[in-house]
């Protein structure tokens, strides 16, 4: 296993490629929170467009049903 470690390529970030304060400061508050918070956070936004939807009220269907992707990226993104 060593011997792959030292095989790997030492390199350092480049300075144009490091992460604002913002992002910085958004992932180091996203990642005390668990992963499945965000999926469960993705599958409440679906359900909850699906009672809109039921509802006949069309446009916060939409609307609501639209966080999913957002939610569920996040939750995905807080682990790399």
């Amino acid at each position: 296993m060593q011997d792959i470690l030292d095989r790997e390529p030492k390199t350092a970030p480049r300075t144009e490629q490091r992460e604002g304060p913002i992002a910085r400061t958004i992932e180091q508050q996203t990642s005390k929170l668990p992963s499945d918070t965000f999926l469960w956070a993705a599958l409440g936004s679906i359900a909850g467009s699906l009672v809109m939807m039921a509802m006949g009220e069309e446009k916060k269907a939409n609307f609501i049903g639209q966080w999913a992707p957002t939610c569920s990226y996040s939750g995905s993104t807080t682990r790399w």
